[in-house]
């Protein structure tokens, strides 16, 4: 508007710097007269209000030919052509609208009431005016900011960037609002202080560009408590996502760092990362503390007073101390004459380095016991304040929290743990045909298992199997199966019809399990199970294996070739499907290895790992199995980007096979009447003197074929036959063609018969039966003693 054009304008000391055409009508001097002379001269009287900032003043002028002129003035700052600063003087014409008073007096509100802070800069981006609020916001006088350049006027954390924003506004004219800027108020220059920060461009009426307006307000606490909630939430994200006391405690030290603090240390009470019971508050002086977790922003000195791990007692009186023992936070500042740091040297060197000066220290308390404490420093972000321990015991409580779950899952792993290795074999089960090692790497399940087992006739049966699910039902479960295998073992029932009857335990355990109130967590939890049960005899050099969900076992020939064996894949046990088990039966080379295996002992390795991976860590059959064992660990477990535990059981049973020595085995084929026990009582005696066998077991032997012998001519049906083995002890085997089981009887003392299976049993270790395709061998085992 042609009004907002300036009658005049006055440089910086008061020279009239410009003459408009208005001007000379106004007053009749032309340009040429007044150019270059003070503004004084026009004044008839002193200006009624005339303040310089921008507010109308009543003024009269004096005419070239001396008459008065009163007029309106508006005068308001305008750069100088040659930089620096100048005054505009416009004149407001009559008839102002009741609109323009609005405007003057909402210019005087923003620069004297408004809250939001204003700066009106010039071009070279340096304050020419500033409002009451901005004065209060920099806590310094105006006459100490106008004329400087902003970013100059401001300790600003990031000084480039608000000048590249406000450079970016002048020559596009684009306003920007929402910066957030950290500053260092002059008055207070340890705190710093955050200011949401807008600027727009000023323009002349000819669209000239006069500089640009800057908007300031205090968002100080605003951004504190975003912060907090920020804070907070990242905890409860984060923190709490493993059962591990130690990981979880890592977990929040790096959630509060660099967010909210700049040093984070948490301590646990020792007992309780063994998963004890933790103590109840307030906290001995003697209870010790292990440090589980540590982190520092960068840039501060990483020098911690201990390591992690490290195991102490809080050194009294403390605010550490003070806050495990009355279950209270501490908000502390940090100095150099903070009297309690002479008690802890380290400490207070570390806090030195750091340049910490504000702590909060943090019991972890749940349920009135003390699990740890929390202890936060800053040296970099402004101090504490209440707020953020308010803040600090919301974490110390969800963080106890999960320390207690992790504590709690810690001594349920121990106790499933402890339960499991209880319920396995303490030693292998060595015979002269077949050596054995394990390897066993616990995965937190507690659920796998595995066998040697003697079984009669110099055979042995080798079992791996697994529980799914973890903890001590799991482990519980371990051992009722592995229990239930035993019992069938000592049946002698073949492989298939073994896995069969461990099936129908398990759809039982599973059945009651299912039964089980809801609310149990049993309850929700299915049961299912896998094994792999192979038989081993030596006399034939025959291996029949069963399996149920377990993976095929690896064979390694005398020569170092090594393949999968053939073994039809099952469903788990626990499965309701009626088919059979099917059998492989395998003939092993004397010296061949078989391994056993569970699935994890691949699957913790790499994703392509499969059987092939075994069979090249196992191509060494005449190296000692524990070596082959321990040369799986390190290949399958311990590989580059590995070496954390298997998901679950990682277990690796290794046999190596020997057939008996023929020498060591008689066979007879006998008639099917009253001659067979006779002519078995001479080939026994006969035999058992060649074996060197002693009296007593001899004759106690024949007794035995004569009673058996005997059993199978009257009960059973042709063809007969016995067979003697001599291993570590003496097998007794009677086969006939018939099904009819053997019953054992107590006789009645005017019996004529119905002892034989009585004394046979009496006489020897064990016995039993064993039911095969053509017919059934009854069988007795008798006790050797040890070579001399």
């Amino acid at each position: 508007m042609a009004h907002d054009d300036p009658l005049m304008v006055v440089d910086a000391v008061g020279t009239l710097a410009r003459w408009s055409r208005r001007a000379e009508e106004l007053l009749g001097y032309p340009a040429g007269e007044v150019l270059g002379r003070p503004a004084t001269v026009l004044a008839a009287e002193p200006p009624s209000a005339a303040d310089g900032q921008g507010r109308p003043a009543r003024a009269v002028l004096r005419h070239r030919d001396g008459h008065h002129v009163a007029v309106d003035l508006r005068v308001r700052p305008t750069p100088a052509p040659g930089g620096g600063l100048a005054w505009a003087v416009s004149r407001i014409p009559e008839g102002t609208t009741a609109g323009d008073g609005l405007r003057e007096a909402l210019l005087d509100a923003l620069f004297t009431r408004s809250p939001v802070g204003l700066h009106l800069l010039d071009t070279d981006l340096r304050i020419v005016r500033v409002n009451t609020a901005t004065r209060n916001l920099r806590g310094v006088p105006e006459e100490r900011m106008i004329g400087r350049l902003l970013i100059d006027a401001y300790d600003v954390e990031d000084a480039r960037a608000l000048e590249r924003m406000l450079r970016s506004v002048l020559a596009d004219g684009q306003p920007v609002q929402g910066l957030l800027v950290r500053v260092r108020p002059e008055s207070d220059p340890e705190r710093i202080r955050s200011a949401d920060v807008s600027a727009f461009r000023l323009e002349g009426p000819d669209g000239e560009v006069l500089g640009a307006a800057v908007t300031a307000v205090d968002v100080t606490e605003r951004e504190a408590s975003r912060t907090r909630v920020r804070t907070l939430d990242r905890v409860r994200e984060r923190v709490g996502r493993t059962l591990d006391t130690v990981i979880t405690c890592q977990e929040l030290a790096d959630a509060l760092v660099p967010g909210f603090a700049d040093l984070a240390v948490v301590e646990v009470v020792d007992a309780v990362v063994r998963g004890d019971e933790p103590p109840l508050g307030p906290l001995g002086q003697d209870v010790p503390l292990r440090r589980a977790a540590y982190q520092v922003r960068a840039g501060i000195t990483d020098a911690p007073a201990y390591p992690v791990g490290d195991v102490r007692t809080l050194p009294w009186p403390t605010p550490y101390a003070q806050s495990v023992a009355d279950l209270r936070p501490r908000l502390t500042s940090l100095g150099p004459d903070t009297p309690w740091l002479a008690i802890d040297p380290r400490r207070a060197e570390a806090i030195r380095a750091s340049g910490a000066h504000s702590l909060i220290s943090a019991p972890l308390v749940l349920r009135g016991t003390v699990l740890g404490l929390l202890s936060l420093y800053r040296a970099e972000l402004p101090p504490f304040e209440q707020q953020d321990v308010d803040l600090a015991l919301d974490l110390a409580a969800h963080t106890a929290l999960c320390i207690d779950n992790a504590r709690r899952f810690a001594r349920e792993h121990t106790i499933a743990a402890t339960l499991q290795r209880r319920l396995l074999p303490t030693d292998s089960t060595e015979r002269a045909t077949v050596e054995s090692a394990h390897l066993h790497v616990p995965g937190g399940g507690g659920g796998g298992w595995f066998d040697t087992i003697a079984l009669p006739g110099a055979r042995t049966a080798l079992v791996v199997g697994n529980v799914s699910g973890s903890g001590i039902h799991t482990a519980t479960t371990m051992g009722e199966l592995r229990t239930v295998i035993h019992t069938l073992a000592a049946q002698d029932l073949e492989p298939d019809e073994l896995l069969a009857r461990l099936n129908d335990t398990t759809v039982h355990l599973a059945a009651e399990r299912a039964g089980l109130p809801s609310g149990d967590p049993l309850h929700r939890e299915p049961l299912s199970a896998t094994c792999v049960y192979a038989v081993y005899d030596p006399v034939t050099r025959n291996c029949t294996i069963a399996s149920a969900g377990q993976p095929a076992p690896v064979l390694v020939s005398p020569d170092g070739t090594t393949t999968v064996t053939e073994v039809s894949g099952w469903p788990s046990l626990g499965s309701t499907d009626e088919e059979p088990f099917p059998i492989a039966v395998v003939t092993l080379a004397d010296g061949s290895v078989l391994a056993l295996y569970t699935p994890a002992l691949l699957a913790a390795g790499p994703a392509a790992a499969g059987p092939g991976a075994l069979c090249r860590v196992l191509d060494d059959p005449a190296a000692p199995l524990q070596d082959q064992c321990d040369r799986a660990l390190y290949g399958l477990l311990g590989g580059p980007g590995q070496g954390a535990a298997p998901a679950g059981d990682a277990i690796l049973l290794l046999a190596r096979t020997h057939a008996v020595d023929p020498g060591l085995v008689a066979d007879w084929l006998l008639p099917a009447d009253r001659t067979a026990p006779a002519i078995a009582r001479a080939h026994a005696r006969d035999r058992l003197a060649r074996w060197g066998v002693d009296e007593e077991t001899g004759y106690a032997a024949e007794l035995i074929v004569s009673e058996l012998v005997t059993n199978a001519v009257r009960y059973g049906e042709p063809p007969l036959s016995l067979r003697l083995i001599k291993d570590r002890a003496l097998s007794c085997e009677v086969h006939d063609a018939g099904a009819t089981a053997p019953r054992l009887r107590h006789a009645r003392t005017i019996d004529e018969g119905g002892r034989g299976l009585f004394i046979a049993a009496q006489l020897a270790r064990s016995w039993g039966t064993r039911y095969t395709a053509d017919g059934k061998t009854v069988w007795t085992e008798q006790p050797l003693p040890p070579p001399a």
